[in-house]
């Protein structure tokens, strides 16, 4: 385990120690290279095979007839934003992949980033360059040949996690965020730096790990955190041309001493449901992952994380808003306009953790769909705002039990289960919604509320009782057996279930339906598999590398349909493989 522990110390020393360099952080990874290479081949000789079990649901019944909806538009080359499209339903019209033809898919390429990192980037496809980023460095590579067109490296001391989780885009320019809390936007064709706007305090706790999304000559980003002490997450909108902040939005409570950043966009918002002990500031609702919105109405649809500290409700007794909340404002002045609380009291660090998917279901309901790290899928009727269906996508135990200084309690989904920071996908086709979700369970000891009140500014703030400083988020343990994924296809109008998958692997990376009538997803264990989507069974499956966190996209490169893979997740959190980041490019043979 020494490559591993290595990587969590150098994590851990950024946070103690004021942070390294990318520099230095380099050179680590080049001393480490090789035998993290050789660690991980070794490592995947003893490692389970991929395996997936696909069951049908005998009580499933199709929902009622179809209401006309308008022609679709042609099939789009491109993948321009985190989840396609800024509704965010992943959903691809392209075709020419399909049922009849996937068992000739084949690996046509890969693009090695010589980074050991935590890979989470949500792929982009624009104007013939596939963007991707790590934590460091921006790169774009031709989407046919893996061949590198450009790749910009950033200095800046290194985050306690890893993380980014792409880029955005909007007319020749590409933004970001970065560890040490800024924004960065840079050229297309280039890849040169054009401007750099801070958002966020590294001293609390906060990053910018999370891929923008950008409309109408503006970027919306927010800034993560919310498991610090002090950290608070805000939303914000800069000017694409000039990086200026447009509007600000407080997701929790602002407190006397906050630093303002730019105009405030109109909030209700006050500490009345923050009943918060002495010692205790107000902390949490990092925004870690994109946003959502929608061009018809204007309105911005931003997913809120975890109340902090994380397990002790106690010191921080109320719904705690607009924590593990969708949040709507006004994407043109940052003003609320509404919210849905998803996580009521949340204790067990149950992020809204991705941005909701916005669409009209067969049945004409025009549905925000959501699906958080608790382990269910939500649906909500945008028309009233009414929740319509509470679907369980995976394994849920014991999450009433309140936690204690004097017992562990272990509970599922884990503080690490349920949907991570890659969002439920919409086919409109089946008229089905794909979750993919991560069966693991956590067991928790608090700490007493004198040690939680004594934790610093600035350091991670769970209330977790710990001697092990890698459990700071409880123990991520697998003495119960369970270390799996599960792939549920839930009906969109009535919140029924069709078919479900499970496989050995937790499943963290995106999921992408397609015209093809076909699934694309993959595992923690680097399996990459396809599914026919109307029946869920298995038309393919191989594994292309290591861990599999990020984008899964599709695309059409010299008029040949492609789809890119990142791999080689590697993380404190979770045991896989220490594998370097890759992005691994498939297409039919001769394709």
């Amino acid at each position: 385990m020494s490559c591993r522990l290595e990587i969590i110390i150098v994590a851990l020393g950024a946070a103690v120690v004021g942070g390294i360099t990318s520099s230095l952080a380099d050179e680590i990874t080049r001393v480490e290279v090789g035998v993290g290479e050789l660690r991980g081949e070794i490592l995947s000789l003893g490692a389970p095979a991929g395996a997936v079990a696909m069951e049908t649901n005998p009580n499933y019944k199709s929902a009622a007839a179809s209401v006309p909806t308008a022609p679709r538009s042609p099939a789009t080359a491109d993948w321009p934003s985190y989840n396609k499209t800024l509704t965010s339903e992943r959903f691809s019209d392209l075709s020419q992949i399909s049922t009849k033809n996937v068992g000739k898919l084949k690996v046509l390429c890969t693009y090695n980033t010589s980074q050991f990192t935590s890979f989470e980037t949500g792929l982009i496809m624009v104007e013939g360059a596939l963007i991707g980023t790590t934590e460091f460095d921006i790169f774009s590579i031709d989407p046919a040949t893996c061949a590198q067109n450009w790749r910009t490296h950033e200095e800046y001391p290194a985050y306690i996690l890893p993380t980014n989780r792409g880029a955005a885009y909007l007319d020749g320019m590409l933004f970001r965020g970065t560890g040490d809390g800024r924004v960065l936007a840079y050229d297309l064709k280039t890849g040169k730096r054009v401007w750099e706007t801070t958002i966020a305090d590294v001293k609390k706790g906060e990053a910018v790990p999370a891929a923008p999304i950008a409309w109408d000559g503006l970027v919306f980003v927010g800034n993560a955190g919310g498991d610090f002490k002090g950290g608070k997450g805000r939303m914000y909108a800069l000017d694409a041309k000039t990086g200026k902040i447009v509007w600000e939005f407080f997701l929790v409570p602002k407190s006397e001493g906050d630093a303002v950043r730019g105009p405030q966009g109109a909030s209700p918002l006050d500490n009345s449901t923050w009943k918060n002990v002495p010692g205790a500031p107000i902390s949490g609702g990092g925004a870690w992952t994109s946003a959502t919105l929608d061009p018809a109405t204007g309105l911005l649809y931003v997913p809120v994380g975890n109340p902090a500290p994380d397990y002790d409700i106690g010191a921080r007794e109320g719904e705690n808003l607009y924590t593990d909340s969708v949040v709507i404002l006004d994407a043109k002045t940052g003003a609320y306009k509404n919210h849905y609380k998803i996580v009521s009291r949340d204790w067990h660090d149950w992020d809204v953790s991705n941005p909701p998917a916005l669409f009209q279901t067969k049945g004409g309901k025009k549905l925000m769909a959501v699906s958080p790290k608790d382990g269910f899928l939500y649906g909500f009727d945008r028309a009233d705002n009414k929740l319509l269906y509470r679907t369980p996508v995976t394994r849920i135990e014991n999450v009433e039990e309140p936690f204690s200084t004097e017992k562990d309690v272990h509970f599922c989904p884990g503080a690490a289960g349920g949907e991570e920071w890659n969002s439920p996908a919409y086919d409109p086709v089946t008229n089905l919604i794909f979750t993919g979700d991560v069966d693991w369970c956590t067991t928790v000891k608090l700490q007493t509320r004198d040690e939680v009140v004594a934790t610093s500014i600035g350091q991670p703030w769970t209330g977790e009782k710990s001697f092990n400083p890698f459990n700071v988020f409880g123990e991520f343990t697998r003495a119960d057996g369970v270390w799996a994924g599960w792939l549920h296809a839930v009906d969109a109008d009535s919140g029924v279930w069709k078919w479900r998958l499970k496989s050995n692997y937790p499943i963290l990376g995106a999921v992408t339906p397609t015209a093809g009538g076909l699934v694309f997803f993959g595992d923690a264990g680097g399996n990459f598999y396809v599914l026919d989507a109307a029946t869920g069974q298995k038309l393919w499956g191989q594994k292309i590398g290591g861990a599999i966190a990020g984008g899964v996209i599709t695309y059409t490169a010299n008029g040949a349909q492609k789809v890119a893979v990142t791999t080689g997740f590697i993380s404190p959190a979770f045991p896989v493989e220490i594998r370097r980041a890759q992005i691994v490019i498939l297409g039919l043979e001769g394709g």
